[in-house]
């Protein structure tokens, strides 16, 4: 769950009610993932990138801001790893890509740091949850501000469904059926879902 989803709600943007003043949490229902669950997802993954891509040339990975940063290392690590060669690593933050901006508060994120040009390269970027799809639209978008890649594919821990537009991940964690009205938390200790709530 990103930074922004928590400040929205604590916001009052998608509640029936304002909280004032905002003490939020994330209350988690149920453990979807352990953290062992996601080691292995990410190796899954990687093998996965390599496969596809048949071998790491010419391949780098972006993480989205800021969900997808910590994945993205990990990604790179487990890459190293299993292939012995080092993939270079960026991060994207894509809020002013999004075609909401004027319809809900902006959350600073951190920067962008994309310190190559992406022109002819294949770029896997990575997000911790896909939701509606218009995170990663923006992204796209804002990957043309670094270069014209040959070809982005997309890694996310968790698809919960509810697209909006036609945007289909290529490698994919776990599948999560959820209600729009529940949140999924990707950390380190794995994977829960429940609702934020405040006091």
């Amino acid at each position: 769950m990103a930074e922004r989803e928590r400040l929205l709600t604590a916001a009052g943007i998608g509640v029936t009610a304002p909280v004032s003043p905002p003490t939020v949490g994330f209350v988690p229902r149920a453990q979807v993932m352990s953290a062992d669950d996601v080691r292995r997802a990410l190796t899954r993954i990687a093998h996965e990138a390599v496969e596809r891509n048949h071998g790491l040339e010419s391949v780098v990975l972006v993480g989205l801001q800021t969900g997808g940063v910590p994945l993205v290392r990990r990604l790179a690590a487990e890459l190293e790893r299993i292939e012995g060669t080092a993939v270079p690593v960026a991060t994207l933050d894509a809020t002013f890509y999004r075609d909401d901006i004027g319809l809900r508060p902006l959350v600073p994120e951190a920067a962008s740091d994309i310190a190559f040009d992406l022109s002819g390269l294949t770029v896997v970027l990575v997000d911790d949850v896909l939701f509606t799809g218009r995170t990663v639209r923006a992204a796209l978008n804002a990957l043309n501000d670094y270069g014209r890649p040959r070809a982005v594919q997309l890694a996310v821990m968790v698809d919960r469904g509810h697209r909006e537009l036609p945007i289909r991940p290529d490698y994919v964690g776990k599948n999560l059926p959820t209600r729009r009205d529940e949140l999924v938390d990707v950390t380190e200790d794995g994977v829960a879902i429940g609702e934020l709530r405040g006091s």
